[in-house]
């Protein structure tokens, strides 16, 4: 129970971190799918792009929690191209 709750905590925390520049849709940290430990790195889905920017440009390279982050713009799946693989 205590693994679920902290998991919790870290999503309310980076949602609250990436609440200033605009409407956070969807935050989600990522896990191994074998030990359930965060990988490290997580998505923030903002309401608009001009949010989404404002963000990126606000908090890529900032210190959190003791921590350099970098955010930059998640890849689309559905865009990649030949070219890609």
């Amino acid at each position: 129970m205590a693994k679920i709750l902290g998991t919790q905590l870290f999503v309310h925390k980076l949602k609250t971190l990436f609440a200033p520049f605009g409407v956070v849709k969807e935050a989600r940290l990522i896990r191994d799918p074998k030990t359930q430990r965060p990988k490290g790195f997580g998505f923030v889905t903002f309401e608009t792009e001009a949010e989404a920017q404002k963000a990126l440009k606000a908090m890529n390279g900032r210190i959190v929690r003791g921590r350099l982050i970098f955010v930059e713009y998640a890849n689309d799946k559905s865009q990649k191209t030949d070219a890609d693989s």
